[in-house]
């Protein structure tokens, strides 16, 4: 299936999350991976039982937004239609691969939690979601990921 033959919200994924990795330099499908896992969709926000809430596409948690606010960056602007969260998402992921300890996928897994039992969880179905994202990358675009 090309890329132009998924529904219009999934190629803004897609092709959002392509984006993002090349220019932040992460493997495509660990960051289609993480898109998929957080499966959020623009305006969204969904309420955490501590209160808190995962906005977006990239579903970025307020108290992480908070942190952000300093750089002018909103919960609003992560919640809009476009690339800005995956961008934002890809900068983050980035962030701690660079700077985390572990292999790549507990940095990863990091995006979405650092206590371990819930980065283990994150961490086996990303594994799993990066291996079918490969394969439907090197289907379609004839890229090596080896």
């Amino acid at each position: 299936m090309p890329v132009s033959d998924l529904p219009a919200y999934h190629q803004e994924r897609v092709v959002c999350t392509i984006t993002a990795a090349i220019k932040y330099q992460i493997p495509v499908n660990i960051l289609l991976a993480v898109a998929e896992k957080e499966g959020g969709k623009p305006h969204q926000w969904v309420r955490n039982a501590n209160g808190t809430y995962d906005v977006g596409a990239m579903q970025f948690n307020t108290n992480y937004l908070r942190d952000l606010g300093k750089y002018g960056i909103t919960a609003e602007d992560v919640s809009m239609p476009g690339c800005y969260a995956y961008n934002l998402a890809a900068w983050r992921i980035r962030q701690h691969i660079q700077k985390d300890q572990g292999d790549i996928w507990t940095k990863v897994a990091n995006y979405h939690s650092r206590t371990p039992k819930y980065n283990a969880i994150y961490r086996a179905d990303l594994m799993v979601k990066a291996a079918k994202w490969a394969d439907w990358l090197e289907e379609r675009f004839r890229v090596n990921m080896k």
